[in-house]
C-alpha cells in the first residue's frame, strides 16, 4: 500500500519530465492539484502563448546558429507541444535553424553537442537482432519511418552515425508542417561506419569506429532491416530513406518500391518540388513545359530524379512517349555534358540522359551549344554557375529559369544576388537554401525557396490518410500540381513560383488530399470508405500543438 501511494504522488513529478505532457508553468490550479504537482513548480501559471513569447525572445538573443538549434532540441526534449507550437507559428524563422542550412552543421558536430538519444541507433553489432531492437522502441504505431546510413549528408559527405540529426530534423517537420502525430514518427540511423578519416580519430565521435560495410554485408543488413520494418509495424509504414548515397539510394528504392511502403526525398522529394515550382513559373510566364529546355549540372540522385519527373510530367501533358520527353533534358557531371559516346562507361542511373551531341567538357560550353531555357543545378558545389553562365543563358532568354538547388547555403550554385544582378533581374530565380531579398535597380527580388519541406509532410500524410500501400509516381506527380496551385498572384507579383511557408499547413492539407485522392484512385488506398472531402480529412487528421486538459 505504501509503495502504491508512492507511485500515485510521484505521478506529478514524472508528469513534468514527460516530454508529451510536460506543460511547464502552465499547468492550472486544478491539475497542480488533482496530479500532486504543488510544491513541484512556482506559483505562477502562465498561458502557452506567454511561454511562446519568452522562448522566442531567448532563441533571438543566440546569435550563433548552432546555439539556436540545440535550444529548439532542448525545448523538443522538454516540452513536445510548446515545441511545436513554436515550430509552426514561426515556421519561416524557425525552419533554417531545425532543417537546412543549421542541421548540416549539427551533425558535422554531433558528437560534440550530444546528450540525449533521439530515435533509434541500428548497428552492424546489431545484425541477426534489428527485430528486438525495434521492438525496443516504447510506440507501437508507427506510421512515417524515416532513416539514413549517414553516407551523404546534405553536401557534406559521410558524418556516419552524426546523420541522426537529419532524421530527426525531417520527422519534426512531418509533424509541424503535416500534421502526422509525434508518437507516430519514428527516427532510425544505420551505423554501418564511415570512411571519414576526421570522424574515426575524434574522440567524442558516437558512431562505429570502423569503415563502411560494402557488397554483400551491406545488402543483408538493409535486407534484414527492411523485412524486420515490416513484421513489427506491418505494411502501411512509410519508410523515408534519406541521404544515402548514389550508388545504394537508387537500387533501395529500385529493390523495395513494389514490396514496401518506400519514399526517397533526395530523388523524389526533391523531383516534385522542383517540377512544383517549374509549373508554376508556366503561368508566370506562359507557355508550356514541353516548350522549355532543360540544363542540369550535376547528375546524381537528386538531378536524375528531377529530370525524370519533369520527362513524365511532359509525357503525361503532351501525349509524347516518355523517351522522347527526355531528349528536351539535358546533363552535365563532372566529366561534361553526358552523351551517347560516354554510355558505355556511365552508372545506370544516367544513361537515360545520354544523347547524340558532340563531346562538351564544362557547364559554360554546354548552356552555349544547349542553349537552355532553364538551368538546374543539383551540384552539390558552390559557386559553378559563374557570372559567365548566368549572363550566357540570359542573353538568349528573356526570362530564364535558374533554380540554384544544392544546400547547405555555402554549396549553393550561385547566390541570390549573383542571380538577379548578372541576369540584369531578369531571372526566375530558387534555391534550395534561403537567401534574403535582394535590391537591383530599385525593384526588390524575393528568391523562392525549392525546399522540399514543401513536398514531404503533406506527401506523408495523404499516404498516411489514405492507408496506402505502395508509393506511385502519379502521386508525386499530384503532390506538385497541388503545390503550383497554391502559389497566388501576390507570389507571382514579387517573381515567386513557391507559396510562402507561413501557410504551410493549408498547402500540406491541399498536398494530402491531392495524393491520397491519386492512391484511391489508383487503387493503392486500403482506407475505406473514402472521405468525401479528403482537404478537411487532412486538416481533421492534423496534430494540434495546444495544450490539453489534464483532469
Amino acid at each position: 500500500m505504501l509503495k502504491l501511494a508512492c507511485m500515485v504522488r510521484c505521478s506529478g513529478y514524472n508528469l513534468m519530465r514527460d516530454p508529451r505532457y510536460n506543460k511547464g508553468l502552465a499547468f492550472t490550479e486544478r491539475e497542480r492539484e488533482t496530479h500532486y504537482l504543488r510544491g513541484l513548480l512556482p506559483p505562477a501559471i502562465v498561458s502557452q502563448e506567454l511561454q511562446e513569447r519568452k522562448i522566442m525572445n531567448n532563441i533571438r538573443q543566440y546569435q550563433v546558429p548552432l546555439q539556436r538549434y540545440m535550444a529548439m532540441m532542448d525545448l523538443q526534449e522538454n516540452n513536445e507541444r510548446l515545441f511545436y507550437k513554436l515550430l509552426i507559428d514561426n515556421v519561416e524563422e524557425l525552419l533554417p535553424v531545425v532543417y537546412t542550412p543549421t542541421v548540416g552543421e549539427a551533425c558535422q558536430k554531433y558528437g560534440s553537442i550530444f546528450s540525449r538519444p533521439q530515435g533509434l541507433f541500428i548497428s552492424l553489432k546489431e545484425k541477426g537482432k534489428i527485430l528486438e531492437v525495434l521492438k525496443n522502441w516504447p510506440e507501437r504505431s508507427i506510421q512515417v519511418i524515416v532513416v539514413t546510413d549517414g553516407e551523404r549528408i546534405l553536401g557534406l559527405g559521410d558524418l556516419g552515425c552524426q546523420g541522426m540529426g537529419i532524421p530527426v530534423g525531417k520527422l519534426a517537420l512531418y509533424t509541424a508542417l503535416g500534421g502526422v502525430r509525434p508518437s507516430a514518427c519514428l527516427p532510425i540511423t544505420l551505423d554501418v561506419g564511415t570512411n571519414n578519416k576526421d570522424l574515426l580519430n575524434d574522440e567524442f565521435y558516437i558512431g562505429l569506429r570502423q569503415r563502411r560495410a560494402t557488397g554483400q554485408e551491406y545488402t543483408d543488413f538493409l535486407q534484414e532491416f527492411m523485412t524486420a520494418v515490416k513484421q513489427n509495424y506491418g505494411e502501411k509504414v512509410l519508410i523515408q530513406f534519406e541521404d544515402f548515397a548514389n550508388h545504394n539510394a537508387f537500387e533501395l528504392l529500385a529493390r523495395y518500391g513494389t514490396t514496401h511502403l518506400v519514399f526517397n526525398d533526395d530523388i523524389q522529394g526533391t523531383a516534385s518540388v522542383v517540377l512544383a515550382g517549374l509549373i508554376a513559373a508556366q503561368k508566370l510566364l506562359g507557355g508550356t513545359l514541353a516548350e522549355h529546355t532543360f540544363l542540369f549540372l550535376g547528375a546524381g540522385e537528386a538531378g536524375t530524379g528531377i529530370a525524370e519527373l519533369i520527362a513524365l510530367e511532359i509525357s503525361r501533358q503532351t501525349k509524347a512517349p516518355i523517351e522522347e520527353c527526355r531528349k528536351k533534358i539535358w546533363l552535365v557531371d563532372s566529366k561534361g555534358l553526358i552523351v551517347s559516346s560516354r554510355k558505355e562507361s556511365l552508372q545506370h542511373f544516367k544513361k537515360p540522359w545520354a544523347h547524340e551531341h558532340e563531346t562538351i567538357g564544362n557547364l559554360l560550353d554546354a548552356v552555349n551549344a544547349i542553349k537552355p531555357t532553364v538551368l538546374i543545378g543539383t551540384s552539390g558545389k558552390g559557386q559553378t554557375f559563374t557570372q559567365d553562365v548566368i549572363e550566357a543563358i540570359s542573353s538568349f532568354n528573356e526570362r530564364p529559369i535558374i533554380l540554384a538547388l544544392s544546400n547547405p547555403t555555402s554549396q549553393s550554385e550561385c547566390t541570390a544576388e549573383q542571380a538577379y544582378t548578372w541576369s540584369k533581374g531578369r531571372a526566375v530565380f530558387a534555391t534550395g537554401s534561403p537567401f534574403d531579398p535582394v535590391e537591383y535597380d530599385g525593384k526588390i527580388y524575393v528568391p523562392g525557396q525549392a525546399n522540399n519541406a514543401y513536398i514531404f509532410p503533406g506527401f506523408g500524410l495523404g499516404v498516411v490518410m489514405s492507408g496506402a500501400i505502395r508509393v506511385h509516381d502519379d502521386m508525386l506527380l499530384a503532390a506538385s500540381e497541388a503545390l503550383a496551385q497554391q502559389v497566388s498572384e501576390e507570389n507571382f507579383e514579387k517573381g515567386l513560383i513557391y507559396p510562402p511557408f507561413s501557410n504551410i499547413r493549408k498547402i500540406s492539407a491541399h498536398i494530402a488530399a491531392n495524393v491520397a485522392a491519386k492512391a484511391y484512385e489508383l487503387g493503392l488506398a486500403s482506407r475505406r470508405p473514402r472521405p468525401k472531402d479528403l482537404v478537411k480529412y487532412a486538416e481533421s487528421c492534423m496534430y494540434s500543438p495546444v495544450y490539453r486538459n489534464y483532469r
